[in-house]
């Protein structure tokens, strides 16, 4: 077993209250999940109405597999309208 670690943050340039950046979280957390099938939650910044900073996390019994489908998911960041990909950080875990 495998499990895809994934962080990263995202930039909301037209948010101007917490109001507007949650509709934006909401909406890219939602289709994440339902276009990668990856568990995804807002782990920091949960006060500052610009930047949101996101966990998402997969399993596999395949690295490859599991390495393809997160690059994917980065790719799918990069285009995401309402906000901009800042930063990301991948990591791949085998438990023992």
């Amino acid at each position: 077993m495998f499990i895809g670690v994934l962080q990263f943050t995202m930039a909301i340039p037209h948010s101007e209250s917490l109001k507007d950046k949650r509709s934006v979280v909401r909406a890219l957390k939602d289709r994440a999940r339902r276009e990668f099938n990856v568990a995804i939650a807002e782990t920091e910044d949960l006060d500052d109405c610009a930047i949101a900073t996101f966990g998402a996390a997969m399993v596999s019994n395949d690295v490859a597999y599991l390495n393809g489908a997160l690059d994917k998911l980065i790719d799918w960041l990069e285009d995401f309208r309402d906000a901009r990909l800042e930063e990301h950080e991948l990591e791949i875990l085998r438990p023992r």
